[in-house]
């Protein structure tokens, strides 16, 4: 009998979140597990509000948006060997991943 694990991926860059999804749904199906995923989280959007000039024109103001977008992967029925193909994985930096087993 397996256990169950969820994989949740962060980053900022869409497409590199993509492909180390793919990455990792690639290496666990051939050890022959249920998977549910990628699934797609709402993006968190951070939006910072900057002074333009510290003196002049304080109305004068600027904005920079953060996206951060979110991928769920979820393993049913894994089983020790899963967890060695996951360990093993090497995935870009720039993706942060937060395992819960």
């Amino acid at each position: 009998m397996g256990y169950d694990i969820k994989i949740k991926l962060k980053s900022y860059d869409y497409s590199l979140l993509d492909k180390s999804a793919k990455k990792i749904v690639n290496s666990v199906i051939s050890t022959g597990v249920i998977l549910n995923g990628p699934i797609p989280l709402p993006t968190e959007k951070k939006i910072y509000t900057i002074l333009r000039s510290p003196h002049v024109n304080k109305k004068s103001r600027e904005q920079f948006f953060l996206p951060t977008h979110k991928r769920l992967l979820q393993i049913q029925n894994a089983s020790s060997k899963t967890v060695d193909v996951l360990m093993k994985l090497e995935l870009p930096s720039g993706v942060e991943v937060e395992i819960k087993v």
